[in-house]
């Protein structure tokens, strides 16, 4: 039973710096998709540590290493009341910023390098994917409780099309949803200003 809580014994915050990439990794992950990442991680907090090997490669986590990085400049785009809401200053500041470039890493000891690798790969692997069914009763309760095309595509990283093939609206219900609020557009007009 001990070895199951072993790495969450070590969890500690180390210097990004100091953590190397694999170079085995098959998931990549696109631009869209970081930035969700990155709105996650400010919504809901740094949830999973970065998982590494005692010499801190990564075994698991080079997208949020990503996204903590100097180089990823991304913020969302909250509002200040948004931003209060969260918890946080209206400053803007990046990840990176936030932690000074400090990460939680737990590590993991295995006995050869194979079991890293087949460690990164059912990292990746078991995270599955979102069925259709569900993410339709998803959008349809969100909008159900009374939140907006924009809100539901910032909060879950989708474009307005997306939401629509999911909430089964017909296409006038759902451009008078979309442009609610919006005086001085037609419903054609406004879909060429998103």
């Amino acid at each position: 039973m001990d070895k199951l809580w072993n790495p969450l014994k070590g969890l500690k915050w180390v210097d990004r710096k100091s953590l190397i990439p694999n170079d085995y990794n098959p998931n990549k992950v696109s631009r869209q998709n970081l930035e969700l990442l990155t709105t996650s991680i400010f919504v809901n907090g740094f949830t999973l540590p970065i998982v590494c090997r005692p010499d801190n490669t990564i075994i698991d986590g080079f997208h949020r290493y990503t996204v903590f990085g100097p180089e990823w400049t991304f913020v969302p785009g909250f509002t200040d009341e948004e931003w209060g809401k969260l918890g946080y200053d209206t400053s803007r500041k990046s990840l990176f910023e936030r932690t000074g470039g400090q990460v939680p890493i737990v590590t993991v000891s295995q006995l050869d390098e194979s079991m890293y690798i087949y460690g990164t790969v059912t990292h990746n692997r078991a995270r599955g994917t979102h069925l259709l069914e569900p993410m339709k009763a998803i959008v349809k309760r969100l909008m159900g409780e009374g939140k907006t095309v924009q809100e539901i595509g910032k909060q879950l990283g989708m474009k307005p099309e997306e939401i629509f093939r999911l909430s089964e609206f017909t296409k006038e219900d759902f451009l008078n949803m979309l442009t609610k609020g919006y005086d001085g557009y037609s419903n054609a007009e406004f879909i060429t200003k998103l």
